[in-house]
């Protein structure tokens, strides 16, 4: 199953795993670095955001140490396996990617920042990978939870659309869809979650394309 076709083929839904009613593992309470829930309850005034940039141990670190960001965890979002588990998503036969699930405060950090973060921190046009890391799982998408966040994911992916081509790189090929009940999170095993503060010297693979992205900065185009 590992390396099937699926690997680097997203399945259809007819195609996919058929998962299960409920969640067959525990997901800690709180957050082992910034000690708040991570299923909640969230406080008013905090909104959601999700992103996929390649393995999530590594891509969940870049967000918790971004000041206003309140918790985070990680997951499968995309696919249609419900509740999948790692070996599962792993397998290319769920359609999921790996997920960071983003807590925040818009009052100190906006959603644009996030965006900033998100893009900076991975190469958005390697299709079905990152660096050495290959399989659907491994995808850049953004899953959105307003028409303002869709709408501002897709000027940035514009904006530093131009950068990148300027600079050498192919097109972008991060999905940017909404989160709504046909795209939900589902919270990965225990011992993913905040996998690099529990293990420091643990493998990593995320890694930017070094270009600087030009969200709040300057509109698509400039």
């Amino acid at each position: 199953m590992l390396f099937s076709r699926f690997k680097t083929h997203l399945p259809t839904p007819d195609e996919t795993l058929e998962g299960r009613p409920e969640r067959p593992f525990a997901v800690p309470d709180r957050h082992t670095v910034l000690g708040n829930p991570l299923l909640g309850p969230y406080p008013d005034g905090l909104e959601i955001a999700d992103f996929g940039l390649g393995c999530f141990w590594g891509a969940e670190r870049k967000f918790w140490q971004a000041k206003g960001v309140w918790t985070t965890l990680v997951g499968y979002q995309g696919g249609h396996t419900p509740h999948p588990t790692y070996e599962e998503v792993c397998s290319g036969h769920t359609g999921h990617t790996e997920a960071v699930r983003v807590v925040y405060d818009p009052a100190v950090i906006p959603y644009t920042a996030l965006l900033k973060l998100f893009w900076e921190s991975h190469d958005p046009t390697q299709g079905f990978r990152q660096g050495n890391d290959v399989g659907t799982q491994y995808r850049s998408a953004i899953y959105t939870h307003s028409p303002a966040q869709q709408q501002a994911a897709e000027a940035s992916r514009d904006a530093y659309r131009t950068v990148l081509q300027n600079s050498g790189y192919a097109d972008i090929t991060t999905e940017i869809l909404p989160a709504d009940g046909t795209r939900p999170f589902y919270p990965a095993e225990g011992y993913h979650q905040q996998y690099l503060d529990k293990n420091p010297t643990g493998y990593c693979g995320i890694g930017g394309t070094g270009v600087s992205c030009p969200v709040g900065v300057a509109p698509a185009g400039d």
